[in-house]
């Protein structure tokens, strides 16, 4: 008898992948309908769902593309890469990536970008909260100590760059937005903020040093290399502006400071 692993295992391969070897193994019993006709009205409804919920995730990528696109595009989507979670919330990072090598879409080249900021908007939107920056821990630091910290960003926060102007691309596909919609793609590209607030999930685009420096923090960069990277990127640039906005509006949310060395006293 087989074990329910190989029974789910089974099931998933006659009716995402349409095995037919795997449909017969399962033994299936059936009356006036046929086990291939009954996996594929199961099948019909396990495509369906995923579906809409990664329409939901997508919408201004399904908007580009059409809804047959789309469609065809997550059915082929969820073959290369199946659910290996519960929570369908967290099922479609992968997208971007595929969209990436997904021939029929090879047409449209910044789609797979557009795919990157709407993922990077939809985890935002549920990633974990964080207690605001404690300012009274780094005024009490030592000076000399300053450039070896490394800033903590929020749990929510992600950048997304892209040769594409994929912010205005996603502004004039959302279902509120008035005006002029053609988009010329040599506009240039990208460097996004997105991070949630007070006021929920926001997407901001970030100048050459900003988008500079909050890279070198998202990579655990000290705060000494990390201010030379973003002057290097856009000279001169306002490094303790920049701070401040960035710890008002928590997207810092904490920083981790080098430990005395040994023999070393705390001052």
């Amino acid at each position: 008898m087989p074990s329910l692993f190989e029974i789910q295992r089974g099931m998933s391969a006659a009716t995402i992948f349409g095995d037919r070897t795997a449909l017969s193994a399962l033994g299936i019993v059936t009356d006036t309908m046929s086990a291939s006709e009954r996996i594929d009205i199961y099948r019909n409804n396990v495509l369906g769902h995923y579906r809409k919920a990664l329409a939901a995730t997508f919408p201004v990528v399904r908007r580009l593309v059409g809804a047959a696109f789309f469609d065809a595009a997550v059915d082929a989507f969820v073959r290369v890469h199946p659910s290996t979670r519960g929570d369908v919330n967290r099922y479609g990072g992968e997208l971007p990536r595929f969209l990436a090598s997904y021939g029929p879409a090879r047409a449209l080249p910044y789609l797979p970008d557009v795919a990157r900021l709407e993922w990077a908007i939809d985890q935002a939107g549920i990633d974990a909260d964080a207690p605001p920056f404690n300012l009274a821990a780094l005024a009490a630091l030592r000076e000399d100590a300053h450039a070896m910290l490394r800033f903590v960003l929020h749990p929510s926060v992600r950048l997304v760059q892209s040769r594409y102007p994929i912010l205005h691309i996603w502004q004039v596909n959302q279902p509120a937005f008035e005006g002029a919609a053609d988009v010329d793609l040599g506009e240039g590209g990208d460097s996004l903020l997105v991070a949630r607030g007070a006021l929920g999930v926001a997407v901001e685009r970030l100048g050459p040093g900003e988008a500079a420096l909050l890279r070198a923090f998202a990579a655990n960069v000290p705060l000494g290399k990390a201010a030379s990277r973003a002057v290097a990127a856009e000279p001169p640039f306002d490094l303790p502006a920049a701070l401040r906005r960035h710890v008002a509006n928590q997207v810092l949310v904490g920083f981790d400071a080098p430990q005395p060395s040994a023999g070393e006293c705390p001052r």
